[in-house]
């Protein structure tokens, strides 16, 4: 009881209840079913995956070459290729690109992209 009171006292309990809450909510993120209209957690083994504009998570396995960012690219994106991704505002990775990201990373990809070309690794 005495160790309590020493807790409640030197704040200590307000950093332990925030570090649990947020274990647990991102536990409970990873691991909840979608509600109606939510998202569905990606797969494991995708190696390309963001959010798209229409909210939902989309994923790739093994994409190659240009491909278009279904949902309208946007917000995080995971790039676990091999290679590089290069982002397009236009369809068919046309025009100037607006990001690249290497392989392993993971940005913020603003304000949208609607393809992607990947880098051909051997």
């Amino acid at each position: 009881m005495r160790d309590t009171r020493i807790l409640l006292r030197t704040g200590a309990v307000p950093a332990l209840l925030l570090a649990a809450a947020a274990v647990a909510a991102a536990t409970a993120a990873a691991t909840a079913a979608p509600a109606a209209g939510g998202t569905a957690p990606v797969a494991a083994g995708q190696d390309f995956q963001y959010v798209g504009q229409d909210d939902r998570v989309h994923g790739l396995t093994a994409p190659k070459g240009c491909v278009a960012a279904e949902g309208g690219g946007s917000r995080p994106v995971t790039n676990h290729t091999r290679g590089t991704a290069t982002f397009y505002r236009e369809p068919g990775c046309a025009g100037a690109p607006v990001e690249r990201l290497g392989p392993g990373t993971v940005t913020q990809v603003r304000p949208y992209f609607a393809s992607v070309r990947f880098s051909v690794t051997g």
